[in-house]
């Protein structure tokens, strides 16, 4: 191994994982009867994704399957990808008492590694993955390149500026996205972006809606 090399994997293990980001985390998050973000499909999916023509969908990061049930009642295949076990569970718990079981798959995997079932897709959908800058970089590169051309992306994250204007989400700044982070992700990936802006959200919870401030996306496989 180069001294190089050494120094890398010695910096890897010396910098702290952020547990947010780890499948044992969300596991133990999911792992409680009710669900955790509520069977309500996010607002700004709903609305970007009734634009479009129902096809095939991958939803990255979809934790216990909220979007991707949605997407499949509204006539999509869509399919989960998520790290956790526990909420691909809910999601075919979610699906089964919907109605759609055989509109919905779910496939374990990392945003920056995962292969899709249903690759090459039409619809990309990537909610609320509040990942370090290098790996939503990563992950929506892969995403995009799991896309027919042609198809659609569509991003929803609790935005840097939410730190002091919104409700709820990360307090670290490093995974709270700009903008224009967002935009020299998707220009690096072979999208165009269509839409790219913070918006006056609604957190789904428990106890009902919270305000936020949400960075939505919105773009266009080339």
């Amino acid at each position: 191994m180069t001294l190089i090399a050494k120094l890398k994997r010695f910096i890897q293990r010396a910098t702290p994982q952020n547990p947010a980001t780890t499948a044992e985390y969300w596991n133990a998050k999911f792992a409680v009867p009710e669900f955790i973000y509520t069977t309500t499909a996010n607002q700004f999916v709903v609305a970007l994704a009734s634009e479009l023509t129902p096809g095939t969908a991958i939803d990255l990061a979809g934790g216990e399957g909220r979007n991707t049930v949605w997407l499949a009642e509204q006539g999509w295949r869509a399919e989960n990808v998520d790290i956790a076990q526990a909420g691909l569970e809910k999601t075919r718990q979610l699906a089964q008492d919907r109605g759609v079981t055989d509109r919905v798959l779910t496939t374990l995997g990392g945003g920056p590694s995962f292969k899709a079932q249903l690759a090459p897709a039409d619809l990309g959908v990537i909610a609320y993955l509040q990942a370090p800058r290098s790996i939503v970089a990563e992950s929506i590169a892969n995403l995009a390149n799991q896309l027919k051309a042609g198809g659609h992306l569509i991003g929803v994250w609790h935005a840097l500026e939410n730190l002091e204007g919104g409700f709820g989400g990360p307090r670290d700044p490093e995974v709270l996205p700009t903008a224009k982070d967002i935009v020299a992700v998707c220009e690096a990936s072979g999208l165009t972006v269509k839409t790219c802006e913070n918006r006056d959200g609604k957190i789904q919870t428990n106890e009902g809606l919270k305000p936020s401030i949400t960075l939505v996306l919105l773009a266009q496989k080339r």
